[in-house]
């Protein structure tokens, strides 16, 4: 597993800082998906799992926050939701906002 993530050029740290404030992020490099309240969890569990997010990773560094994810829910109590149920959710969402 790549405990190591690598600086993305397309992400900018400060950003995440701003927006989110000095937290406990899954991808503590570029500061995506910060992982500090129930909500968030689920937020970052869901976003890492659509393909336009994880595709800007290597699969070793997707496995680690994927990790990283699951102990900050573990710790929390909060349950993950189903990768692919979200997936399937979003996929109507799109259909009918182009509709």
């Amino acid at each position: 597993m790549a405990r190591k993530i690598h600086r993305r050029r397309d992400a900018d740290p400060e950003e995440g800082i701003e927006k989110y404030g000095d937290t406990a992020f899954a991808d503590s490099v570029n500061k995506k998906y910060p992982i500090d309240t129930p909500g968030r969890i689920k937020a970052a569990w869901a976003y890492i799992h659509q393909p336009s997010n994880s595709a800007k990773y290597t699969a070793g560094e997707v496995r680690t926050i994927k990790a990283r994810v699951r102990r900050a829910a573990k710790a929390r109590g909060v349950a993950l939701p189903d990768p692919d149920e979200f997936m399937e959710l979003m996929a109507r969402v799109r259909r009918k906002r182009s509709r």
